[in-house]
This record gives C-alpha cells, sequence and structure tokens, in this order.
C-alpha cells in the first residue's frame, strides 16, 4: 500500500514557474514508477509525465515537452514535477501516481491532487 500527498500547487502568471512534490509513505517506494497526471474543467484526466524506478528514464507527454521536469529521490521517498514556462492551458488538479499506466490513463495508488492555476 502507497499514501500519496502532492503539495506545490498554486496561482502563478503565465510563463511563470511552480514545483509541485509528493511524498509517499511506504517502503516499497523505490520500487514503483511514479508519474503526474492532470485534470482540467470539464475534461477527463490526462497523463503529464512518468519516471521509472530509479529515475533513470522519463517520459512526457508532448504538450509539456521541454517545459516540464519530473525526478524523484528514492532516500526521501518524494517525486517532483518541475514546472516551467507555464501556460493558461497547464490549468488543472494535478495527480502524483505511483505505478501509473500512461496509456490508459490509470494507476495503482492516486494522490488527493493540488490545484494548479494560470493566469493570462
Amino acid at each position: 500500500q502507497v499514501r500519496l500527498v502532492e503539495s506545490g500547487g498554486g496561482l502563478v502568471q503565465a510563463g511563470g514557474s511552480l514545483r509541485l512534490s509528493c511524498g509517499a509513505s511506504g517502503r516499497t517506494f523505490s520500487i514503483y514508477a511514479m508519474g503526474w497526471f492532470r485534470q482540467a474543467p470539464e475534461k477527463e484526466r490526462e497523463f503529464v509525465a512518468v519516471i521509472n524506478y530509479s529515475g533513470g528514464t522519463t517520459y512526457y507527454t508532448d504538450s509539456v515537452k521541454g517545459r516540464f521536469t519530473i525526478s524523484r529521490d528514492n532516500a526521501k521517498n518524494t517525486v517532483h514535477l518541475q514546472m516551467n514556462s507555464l501556460k493558461p492551458e497547464d490549468t488543472a488538479v494535478y495527480y502524483c501516481a505511483a505505478n501509473p499506466f500512461p496509456r490508459t490513463g490509470t494507476s495503482d495508488y492516486w494522490g488527493q491532487g493540488t490545484q494548479v492555476t494560470v493566469s493570462s
């Protein structure tokens, strides 16, 4: 069992940056791939980024490539999403996920979500 708690969301102007963090409980954190998803109002939840268990491999959805960076610290049971050059269309609730399945938009474990709002 993995419990996930996100933090770091907020309101930022277009072009600004935010860093999301996700703390995980459980001694098995390091065996899971970790990911971030987001859900905008009246839209389905979509995949944003994933990082493998060791942190050596990452993958991003096309709309955030070059702007977002996912990273993890297995010693601290945390995963981060650095978001730069934010756009109004990045506005959404962002969810941390453990053992995610990007193609189906599902995951074994979810956090409660953190709101990111980008003003124009």
